[in-house]
């Protein structure tokens, strides 16, 4: 928690839940990304937090933006930003967004299949594209699956008829998986890549551009290397992979950006025990998985949380939501422990929340309302 955010919850009490950002961390995370990646084009990734003051903020330091739908794209112009610095980066588009986002002046549309090749070859002529491939997500805490990319041999195909469909193939892209910690799995995507460049180099489409994607790790509950150990290790892979024909890069950076700049204030609910001999409370709070804490799933990220009693004795505990839903559970395998003083009506800080929080959260599940949110210049 920043001094300038500690500040504010003291000084106005805000009523709970809420989210409270530092813009100035998320000025400071977007130019220690660009010191450690300085070759790469930033393309801040929207859905991360699509917050007007933090696309301002960005927008003022030159950043580009990847956009997942029509309503991100619309944010991002808001800001003043040229379309030209927009990415649609979602590789599944209805057929009005492509054509209202082209209409808009967006050039660079990914895709990932011949069915939506089909649809930006008639109604993004002339744009600049690029395909996904499929990578593994091993060593990630929010994997991405397979719902995105395509095989290798499948997007060397493509990428001919993008170029034959009168489209600009500019290259391809790949997310390694969010909040990805294993920096090898960044050779791992790189290198597949590569190996397409070089096939379709000898079938004359000459790729220009490679997406690395997302996946750089915010500090949560435990340690993560830094940014600048993760940028040497991709610099590295780049040069070994591509040597002189290195082509230019883009990065989509959405979590390492906002989320350490971030935190949710929430108030204790309820301690209780499930039996008598139970040593483990129950410490419900008033937000959960539906009012943005939605990435603790399968208790996957793991917020740091911070309380009035730290430093005092601590037991173990289950961490819960406020909603009559079993599964509004944040953490009950975990291994967290709070203080033994913590009771109904103190407030805690759940640490690094500005990413995937405001914009997971529910309209009103249960009656509960959505996070209430706080930009501090």
């Amino acid at each position: 928690m920043t001094p300038k955010i500690e500040q504010f919850l003291r000084g106005k009490s805000p009523d709970t839940p809420c989210l409270v950002v530092d813009l100035n961390v998320v000025e400071e995370n977007y130019q220690r990304l660009r010191r450690a990646l300085p070759l790469a084009e930033i393309h801040y990734a929207v859905k991360a937090n699509p917050a007007a003051p933090v696309l301002r903020r960005l927008a003022d330091l030159g950043s580009c933006f990847d956009a997942a739908s029509m309503n991100e794209i619309e944010r991002c112009l808001a800001t003043g930003a040229d379309a030209s610095r927009v990415s649609y980066g979602n590789t599944i588009k209805k057929v009005s967004d492509i054509k209202r986002a082209f209409a808009l002046g967006v050039r660079l549309f990914a895709f990932d299949s011949k069915e939506e090749l089909d649809k930006l070859i008639a109604f993004a002529p002339g744009a600049s594209v690029y395909c996904r491939i499929v990578t593994d997500n091993g060593g990630a805490d929010w994997p991405l699956s397979r719902k995105f990319g395509c095989e290798l041999d499948m997007a060397r195909d493509l990428m001919i008829a993008a170029r034959d469909g009168g489209l600009d193939p500019i290259g391809l892209s790949f997310h390694v998986g969010s909040q990805q910690t294993d920096r090898a799995q960044w050779d791992v995507a790189i290198a597949r890549a590569a190996m397409v460049f070089t096939d379709l180099r000898k079938r004359g489409v000459d790729l220009r551009a490679l997406n690395l994607g997302g996946g750089y790790p915010a500090r949560y509950r435990d340690d993560v290397p830094a940014i600048d150990v993760h940028g040497d290790a991709i610099m590295r892979s780049m040069a070994k992979r591509f040597g002189n024909n290195m082509p230019d890069m883009l990065i989509e950076p959405g979590r390492f950006i906002v989320a350490e700049a971030g935190v949710v204030s929430a108030e204790v609910v309820l301690v209780g025990r499930k039996s008598y001999g139970d040593d483990e409370r129950w410490v419900y709070l008033d937000v959960g998985r539906f009012g943005g804490l939605a990435e603790t799933m399968g208790e996957a990220i793991k917020y740091a949380i911070e309380t009035p009693h730290d430093g005092e004795p601590t037991g173990p505990v289950a961490i819960a939501g406020p909603t009559c839903d079993g599964a509004d559970i944040l953490y009950e395998n975990a291994g967290y422990e709070l203080p033994l003083k913590l009771s109904c009506g103190d407030r805690v800080a759940i640490r690094a929340a500005g990413a995937y929080t405001t914009t997971y959260a529910s309209i009103g599940f249960n009656g509960f309302g959505p996070l209430e949110e706080y930009y501090l210049d």
